[in-house]
């Protein structure tokens, strides 16, 4: 039996007015919730730079000259439409050619885009001008994180990854047993963010390690791809400290939205310290390369290099996602000989996803995530590498 159709004539304006309702609620709602209206925030932000505020300005100017072109094209539009419309008795003209009226509208667009190439000349100038940095640092992208080395300090080199933090809880929610609440940085917080100081010219040399990738930070007014084989170059003079955010804007894969980018801007005096700082670490781990470590701490420092480099292929059950990542628990790879474990983990694998973590990673780091995945899962081998195995491998 078909279900009983409404015959009462105000069905339709009563689900109107539901609707309406509904779209008053939502509005009321934005008015008093500051989240909600950080949302509509159309325009691009002024930044915290000197170029970024420029790069508003130009941005702006265009805006409104483009704005007064519509609104005389289309005043002139609508009151021709009006007052020569055929009910008024309006006559088409017969001319086929009128040079006076051609020239006009030539010769005005040639000043209008005239003015609109100088100020925009000015600004792209100052964009590419990356000389006299005082801080040069190589960022290179990778599938799908961003590799920071700074470049012209002495000392150790200070080279590390920065990967995303948010955890796997609040984005892999496929059923109601593991969602999360999202954090206030969902999606835009790694682990350690990129360093620099204040009120310093800082030159960004961009490339690629794998895909095209394109390092962004809206307030820096900072958009560059990072190409396979090139180096584009980029500068930022920063003259606020603190935290600002940015993402990877070119689609690299399957884990693109997983990719942002955190720059993190302190006084000189601090910025100093910090780099102090990285490289008496970054000189432990070069020593580090020629201890002996036990099953324990491979393991241990095995697992927290797997979960950040490898568990988003192979899952943290190394089960992977077969046949594009394969599983790690129970296969040839991973209970197989040893030699050839470390040769795909250092070199990658031509032709699949596997990338190449010998420039990656620290000998320490391979060494136990290589332990690890020989020995999690219920594979078991009980064999091990020491960082020494790494150094003599990279060395053939």
């Amino acid at each position: 039996m078909l279900p009983m159709l409404s015959t009462n004539p105000l069905t339709p304006v009563i689900s109107c007015i539901h609707r309406l309702r509904r779209v008053l609620s939502a509005v009321a709602l934005g008015l008093v919730s500051p989240s909600l209206l950080a949302a509509w925030e159309l325009n691009m932000p002024e930044g915290i730079t000197a170029l970024s505020r420029e790069t508003h300005s130009l941005h702006m100017l265009i805006f409104w000259i483009c704005v007064a072109i519509g609104v005389v094209v289309y005043g002139v539009l609508i009151y021709s439409l009006i007052a020569y419309r055929k009910s008024k008795g309006a006559i088409p003209a017969t001319f086929h050619h009128n040079t006076t009226a051609e020239i006009i509208w030539t010769v005005i667009p040639f000043i209008i885009l005239i003015g609109m190439a100088i100020p925009s000349t000015r600004v792209l100038t100052q964009i590419y001008d990356a000389s006299e940095s005082e801080l040069d640092i190589m960022v290179t992208g990778y599938q799908w994180r961003w590799q920071y080395r700074y470049l012209n300090e002495d000392g150790a080199e200070v080279t590390y990854f920065s990967n995303l933090a948010t955890p796997a809880e609040q984005y892999e929610n496929f059923s109601d047993s593991i969602a999360a609440e999202k954090g206030e940085n969902y999606l835009l917080e790694v682990d350690e963010p990129l360093v620099i100081p204040a009120n310093k010219k800082v030159r960004f040399l961009l490339t690629s390690a794998d895909v095209i990738h394109s390092w962004w930070v809206p307030d820096f007014a900072v958009k560059k791809d990072a190409i396979p084989g090139f180096v584009n170059e980029s500068w930022v003079i920063a003259e606020q400290t603190g935290i600002y955010r940015g993402q990877c804007t070119e689609l690299c894969g399957r884990l693109h939205g997983f990719m942002p980018v955190v720059v993190e801007v302190k006084e000189p005096a601090e910025f100093d310290a910090w780099l102090a700082e990285k490289q008496a670490a970054a000189q432990r781990i070069a020593d580090a390369a020629s201890q002996t470590f036990t099953m324990d701490q491979l393991m241990e420092q095995g697992q927290t290099v797997y979960n950040t480099y490898c568990m988003a292929c192979h899952q943290a059950n190394g089960q992977g996602l077969p046949p594009a990542f394969p599983a790690l628990a129970g296969s040839a790879i991973a209970m197989g000989p040893i030699e050839g474990h470390i040769g795909i983990v250092l070199n990658g694998k031509a032709g699949t996803a596997m990338a190449a973590f010998g420039a990656q990673l620290s000998a320490v780091d391979l060494a136990s995530v290589i332990t690890f995945e020989r020995n999690a899962w219920g594979n078991n081998v009980g064999d091990m590498v020491q960082p020494v195995d790494i150094v003599t491998a990279q060395g053939e």
